[in-house]
Order: C-alpha cells, then structure tokens, then sequence
C-alpha cells in the first residue's frame, strides 16, 4: 500500500537519517573513550610487592590492609590512573603506594597522623 518503488534510490530522507545515525555513533564512542581508557589496569611489568622499610627514622608499612606509619594508618586514594594520592599531599600523584608514604613522611616532619581518620557527613 505504502511500498515505494525499487527504482526511487536513496531520498533524501535515508540520506540525512544515515547521517544523523552516523554522527551520534561517533560523538557516542568519542564520549566513552576516555572513560573505556581509564577503566583499563595500569601496564606494569611486576606487581609492586607488600613492603616494610625505614625511611628518614619513620617505619613505613605497606600491605594488603593499606598503609602505615610507625602503625598509624595513612588514608590512601587510588586515581583512575592507577597512581596513589593521600590527604596529606593531595595535590600529587604517586606511583606506587611506597613512593606515596616516603612523601607523606617527608610532609609530616615530627608530626604523628591521627589514630582514628575523621569521618565525613
């Protein structure tokens, strides 16, 4: 009843139709990119290992509880990236959870953290 003749081609209706679908397709996938990228595990030859040191008279320990300082817990973010931030030098990202204690004792000084972190809300 409506059926249009195998002859008509493309209308200009298909063409814009296809046009539109095409253009949201790629705004779509230009959009999620950056969040697909982000969602991928940070390339890393070997998984950093738990460690415990001594550093500048600070005993540092980094295990699957999180980190400590002389047993003092150090809040610790992890990025998008795969890098560590902490609330003692938040405005810098670190590599590896070690490299972000070695930071925070050099920020620290003599100062001890808190015991008990304080809560939000």
């Amino acid at each position: 009843m409506y059926a249009t003749p195998a002859s008509a081609g493309i209308t200009r209706r298909t063409a814009l139709r296809t046009a539109f679908t095409a253009a949201v397709l790629a705004g779509t996938a230009a959009a999620l990119a950056p969040v697909l990228r982000a969602r991928r595990p940070r390339q890393t030859l070997t998984p950093a290992p738990l460690t415990e040191e001594t550093y500048r008279g600070r005993h540092i320990a980094v295990d699957l509880a999180g980190v400590r300082i002389d047993g003092r817990p150090l809040h610790v973010m992890r990025r998008a990236d795969g890098s560590y931030l902490s609330g003692i030098n938040h405005f810098q990202s670190f590599g590896t959870p070690l490299e972000l204690a070695r930071a925070a004792v050099d920020e620290l000084g003599t100062t001890q953290l808190a015991f008990a972190a304080p809560h939000h809300g």
